[in-house]
């Protein structure tokens, strides 16, 4: 039995897609995106494996990520899915170089996108942070792509990402770097319900976020924001860039600070 990391429902053994979702499950994928050690930088692995004695069982603060192509079949088309495969994977690794730079980890592959984790299983306190940086290279890389993309083949190439913070109890890391977890409340469903409600091209984050992020990034308020399995409306921001830290002191007045 394997668990849907987009709307946490489990789903049967051997099952692609999300009997409750749709989501394409991580499963299905293969080849150099089978498994966190065969795509995670050997710099960053070793760092991992080294962590690993220390991590299980914690509870973790972490901010997760979600980043997708926007209209994956709309871009298809009638192609050959031997021509778009290629530009996929190219999404994909741009995605994760992002993520990388960051020092986050690419948990899982997720139909044509994916799902990352920052603030464990390495540990950093500014993971919010990190993420929104990610988001915003991984945006700014795949739009520069797109623009290639769309001049020799006409495919418009637009992705949208969705960021939450909050609590995960780390279970353990396996020797393939597989990190197993247990969400508290709705860190990872909130995190896949902002990338899913994110227009092309957006950044999309919770309020558990952004109260981490105060000082280093420029975002947009839109409001309390009515989220599907969720009672109440949610505080959404759209995050639309970084900001320039000018000296040391301005980086220590501005650090969020997680709950340890």
């Amino acid at each position: 039995m394997s668990v849907c990391p987009r709307c946490e429902r489990p789903a049967p053994e051997g099952a692609r897609f999300c009997p409750a979702c749709g989501s394409r499950l991580a499963a299905a994928e293969g080849g150099r995106f089978a498994s966190p050690g065969a795509y995670t930088p050997p710099h960053l692995a070793r760092r991992i494996l080294d962590a690993r004695a220390a991590v299980e069982g914690e509870r973790k603060q972490v901010t997760v990520l979600f980043a997708d192509i926007h209209g994956l079949v709309d871009v298809m088309g009638d192609r050959d899915p031997e021509e778009v495969g290629p530009i996929v994977d190219r999404v994909r690794e741009l995605m994760m170089e992002a993520v990388h730079r960051y020092e986050g980890t690419v948990n899982q592959v997720v139909g044509d996108g994916i799902m990352a984790l920052f603030g464990a299983p390495l540990a950093h306190e500014d993971h919010a942070v990190r993420a929104c940086y990610a988001a915003l290279r991984m945006q700014a890389q795949v739009s520069a792509y797109g623009d290639e993309v769309q001049r020799s083949l006409g495919l418009p190439l637009l992705i949208r990402v969705g960021l939450n913070s909050g609590e995960v109890v780390a279970r353990s890391i396996g020797h393939d770097l597989s990190f197993t977890y247990t969400a508290v409340g709705q860190t990872v469903h909130l995190a896949a319900r902002m990338e899913q409600m994110a227009k092309p091209a957006t950044i999309l984050a919770t309020d558990q976020t952004l109260a981490l992020v105060r000082g280093r990034v420029t975002a947009k308020p839109l409001g309390p924001v009515p989220v599907r399995g969720l009672q109440i409306p949610v505080e959404v921001h759209e995050i639309t860039g970084a900001v320039p830290i000018r000296s040391r002191l301005d980086a220590a007045a501005a650090r969020p600070r997680s709950p340890l």
